[in-house]
């Protein structure tokens, strides 16, 4: 996916988990973040940030903050960002007859429901900005919701679908992302609890650029 109108800036502080205070060219702007996660070990005050233009020019926050610069490289920390990819990712891949975003499934929405001849698969899909140490780390602020996906998950391998869960990389040089046990211990317990009942773990490995992000590589 590519972006239109970007602006760099630099990051002030963010006041609240929906907006944040940003320089450009000398003056103060509230911009919107488009992450709801803590973002605490990027969103540092000085740092440099990527902002997308808003398509509508009465909005109060004229720009949205999409990407954060870090230990020399880009992160991309749109939340909507992963699920636009492996669309683009998926579809371009021709490995499915069928592809359905947002698909009902008992009472949740799962990401992904795709068909390959007769076989039925599930996928959530999940961003990881958190990296530590050559290792990516998801969430990185509780989730209920995480943990409630991967035990749909596991419920679904035992209705004989081919269940997945997928963690977008959203920053170059990390291959590899855990459970972030000490942020959110119920999340790790409900993953592997879900690996242990057949889900499956998927890493899509991204190149990040102040205005694209785009899978290059499947692993897991």
């Amino acid at each position: 996916m590519k972006y239109k109108n970007i602006t760099k800036a630099k990051f002030i502080k963010r006041p609240n988990r929906f907006i944040a205070h940003v320089e450009i060219g000398g003056d103060e702007l509230i911009v919107h973040v488009k992450n709801t996660g803590r973002c605490k070990e990027l969103l540092i005050p000085g740092c440099t940030v990527y902002l997308e233009k808003a398509a509508n020019p009465e909005r109060k926050t004229p720009y949205d903050l999409v990407a954060v610069e870090k230990d020399g490289r880009i992160i991309n920390i749109d939340s909507q960002a992963p699920n636009q990819v492996v669309k683009e990712y998926l579809v371009s891949q021709k490995q499915y007859s069928y592809i359905k975003p947002e698909y009902k499934y008992g009472k949740s929405r799962v990401d992904f429901y795709m068909e390959k001849k007769s076989e039925k698969y599930l996928m959530e899909v999940k961003g990881c900005t958190l990296f530590r140490d050559g290792v990516g780390y998801f969430p990185d602020a509780p989730t209920e919701r995480g943990a409630k996906h991967l035990r749909e998950l596991a419920a679904a391998t035992r209705e004989g679908y081919h269940a997945r869960i997928a963690f977008v990389i959203q920053g170059e040089g990390i291959r590899e992302v855990r459970p972030n046990t000490e942020t959110d211990p119920e999340f790790t317990k409900a993953f592997i609890e879900a690996r242990a009942a057949g889900v499956e773990v998927v890493f899509y490995l991204c190149r990040v650029t102040a205005d694209e992000l785009e899978i290059i590589e499947e692993s897991g």
